[in-house]
Protein backbone atom coordinates (compact mmCIF):
# COMPACT_ATOMS: atom_id res chain seq x y z
CA UNK A 1 0.00 0.00 0.00
CA UNK A 2 1.68 3.56 -1.20
CA UNK A 3 1.32 6.55 -2.98
CA UNK A 4 2.03 7.18 -6.50
CA UNK A 5 2.94 10.39 -7.61
CA UNK A 6 2.55 10.94 -11.08
CA UNK A 7 2.00 13.06 -14.36
CA UNK A 8 -1.86 13.92 -14.81
CA UNK A 9 -2.56 12.73 -18.36
CA UNK A 10 0.09 9.70 -18.58
CA UNK A 11 -0.31 6.16 -18.70
CA UNK A 12 -1.05 4.65 -15.62
CA UNK A 13 0.50 2.03 -13.75
CA UNK A 14 -0.29 -1.29 -13.14
CA UNK A 15 -1.89 -1.16 -9.46
CA UNK A 16 -1.90 2.64 -9.10
CA UNK A 17 -5.14 2.51 -7.64
CA UNK A 18 -7.08 5.99 -7.05
CA UNK A 19 -6.01 8.89 -9.13
CA UNK A 20 -6.48 12.27 -7.15
CA UNK A 21 -5.91 15.69 -9.39
CA UNK A 22 -4.09 17.98 -7.45
CA UNK A 23 -4.78 21.07 -9.70
CA UNK A 24 -6.19 24.31 -9.92
CA UNK A 25 -8.08 23.66 -12.97
CA UNK A 26 -9.70 20.82 -14.84
CA UNK A 27 -7.97 19.85 -17.93
CA UNK A 28 -8.87 22.01 -20.70
CA UNK A 29 -11.19 20.60 -23.77
CA UNK A 30 -11.85 17.42 -21.72
CA UNK A 31 -15.39 16.81 -20.95
CA UNK A 32 -15.80 15.21 -17.16
CA UNK A 33 -16.78 12.16 -18.32
CA UNK A 34 -13.39 11.21 -19.58
CA UNK A 35 -11.51 12.53 -17.19
CA UNK A 36 -10.62 9.03 -15.61
CA UNK A 37 -10.44 7.49 -19.27
CA UNK A 38 -8.46 9.98 -20.46
CA UNK A 39 -6.06 8.97 -17.68
CA UNK A 40 -6.11 12.77 -16.12
CA UNK A 41 -7.93 11.82 -12.56
CA UNK A 42 -10.46 10.18 -10.70
CA UNK A 43 -10.86 12.47 -8.17
CA UNK A 44 -10.32 16.19 -7.85
CA UNK A 45 -8.77 17.48 -4.97
CA UNK A 46 -7.89 21.30 -5.70
CA UNK A 47 -7.49 22.31 -1.95
CA UNK A 48 -3.53 20.18 -2.58
CA UNK A 49 -2.79 22.75 -5.60
CA UNK A 50 -1.42 26.25 -5.48
CA UNK A 51 -3.57 29.50 -5.22
CA UNK A 52 -4.05 31.27 -8.91
CA UNK A 53 -1.56 33.86 -7.83
CA UNK A 54 1.37 30.93 -6.77
CA UNK A 55 0.53 29.12 -10.15
CA UNK A 56 0.92 32.27 -12.22
CA UNK A 57 4.22 32.49 -9.78
CA UNK A 58 5.30 29.66 -10.41
CA UNK A 59 5.19 29.22 -13.97
CA UNK A 60 6.98 32.53 -14.19
CA UNK A 61 9.84 31.34 -12.44
CA UNK A 62 12.77 31.62 -14.53
CA UNK A 63 15.56 32.24 -11.69
CA UNK A 64 15.91 29.56 -8.37
CA UNK A 65 15.37 32.18 -6.15
CA UNK A 66 11.90 32.76 -7.88
CA UNK A 67 11.49 29.09 -7.68
CA UNK A 68 12.15 29.28 -4.42
CA UNK A 69 9.96 31.55 -3.18
CA UNK A 70 7.17 29.75 -4.63
CA UNK A 71 7.94 26.41 -2.63
CA UNK A 72 8.01 28.68 0.19
CA UNK A 73 4.72 30.09 -0.65
CA UNK A 74 2.57 26.76 -1.46
CA UNK A 75 4.34 25.37 1.71
CA UNK A 76 2.57 28.04 3.67
CA UNK A 77 -0.48 27.49 1.65
CA UNK A 78 -0.47 23.61 2.85
CA UNK A 79 -0.32 24.71 6.36
CA UNK A 80 -4.09 25.84 6.35
CA UNK A 81 -6.08 23.72 8.77
CA UNK A 82 -8.27 22.39 5.80
CA UNK A 83 -5.42 21.39 3.51
CA UNK A 84 -2.88 20.04 6.58
CA UNK A 85 -5.54 17.43 7.56
CA UNK A 86 -6.12 16.13 4.28
CA UNK A 87 -2.69 15.81 3.91
CA UNK A 88 -2.91 13.97 7.47
CA UNK A 89 -5.82 11.77 5.65
CA UNK A 90 -3.70 10.97 2.84
CA UNK A 91 -0.40 9.76 4.71
CA UNK A 92 -2.77 7.84 6.97
CA UNK A 93 -4.32 5.68 3.82
CA UNK A 94 -1.32 5.05 2.44
CA UNK A 95 -0.52 2.62 4.52
CA UNK A 96 -3.79 0.99 4.03
CA UNK A 97 -5.01 1.73 0.01
CA UNK A 98 -2.72 2.19 -3.03
CA UNK A 99 -3.74 6.04 -5.09
CA UNK A 100 -1.55 8.43 -6.73
CA UNK A 101 -1.65 12.17 -6.52
CA UNK A 102 -0.74 14.02 -9.58
CA UNK A 103 -0.25 17.38 -11.85
CA UNK A 104 0.18 18.12 -14.83
CA UNK A 105 3.67 19.48 -15.08
CA UNK A 106 6.02 16.99 -16.79
CA UNK A 107 9.37 17.63 -14.10
CA UNK A 108 8.28 16.71 -10.59
CA UNK A 109 11.26 18.64 -9.59
CA UNK A 110 9.70 22.17 -10.59
CA UNK A 111 5.97 21.47 -9.57
CA UNK A 112 4.26 21.47 -6.80
CA UNK A 113 4.25 17.59 -6.82
CA UNK A 114 7.51 18.31 -5.03
CA UNK A 115 6.16 19.52 -2.03
CA UNK A 116 3.28 17.77 -1.58
CA UNK A 117 5.84 14.61 -1.91
CA UNK A 118 7.92 16.37 0.83
CA UNK A 119 4.99 17.26 3.17
CA UNK A 120 3.41 13.71 2.73
CA UNK A 121 6.72 12.23 3.73
CA UNK A 122 7.13 14.51 6.75
CA UNK A 123 3.64 12.74 7.99
CA UNK A 124 5.04 9.75 7.50
CA UNK A 125 3.52 8.48 3.97
CA UNK A 126 4.65 5.64 2.47
CA UNK A 127 4.95 5.75 -1.55
CA UNK A 128 5.84 3.69 -3.95
CA UNK A 129 9.40 3.72 -5.14
CA UNK A 130 9.56 5.57 -8.94
CA UNK A 131 10.13 2.80 -11.50
CA UNK A 132 7.85 0.43 -9.50
CA UNK A 133 4.09 -0.28 -9.76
Amino acid sequence: MAISVVQLGSPRAEGEGVRIGTVRRPPRGVLKEEFASRNFYDVWLPILSPSQALVTAAKAATTDAEWGAFLRSFTKEMKVPEASHVLDLLATFSHASHFSIGCYCENENHCHRSVLRRLLEERGAAFIAEGCA
